[in-house]
């Protein structure tokens, strides 16, 4: 049996409450709102990860803040079974823009009222307790 996949995800939050969202240009929920993440690669720890994926997809440098938690639901993923791990972050520099699987990146307070990919509705809440 093939073990599930690790993937990381980051909450990025401005200091006037503004999250980072990606369209996703890619397969699954292409066209959909989501959390600048992506798959952590051999070699790198999982914070690593988090960094290189927003920078890759923002093209913001970030600060990890802290780790919202771990999202595992086997049905969280129409790829296969992926655990997420998640990180709320600030950011540091850069310059926001879209890169490699995101087709456009916002800024916004109106997230708990957008239709986001995965279980990122779930995530955001959760990373605002």
């Amino acid at each position: 049996m093939a073990s599930p996949t690790l993937a990381v995800d980051t909450v990025i939050v401005y200091s006037n409450g503004d999250v980072v969202l990606i369209e996703r240009g890619v397969e699954p929920f292409k066209g959909t709102w989501a959390l600048p993440g992506g798959g952590v690669e051999i070699g790198e720890t999982v914070e690593q990860a988090a960094v290189r994926e927003a920078k890759e997809e923002t093209g913001l440098d970030i600060k990890l803040d802290y780790l919202v938690g771990v999202y595992s639901d086997p049905k969280r993923d129409p790829r296969g079974h992926t655990v997420s791990i998640v990180f709320r972050a600030t950011p540091v520099g850069g310059e926001l823009q879209a890169d490699t699987d995101a087709a456009r990146v916002i800024r916004t307070s109106d997230y708990l009222n957008m239709s986001l990919a995965f279980d990122h509705d779930l995530i955001i809440r959760d990373s605002l307790k």
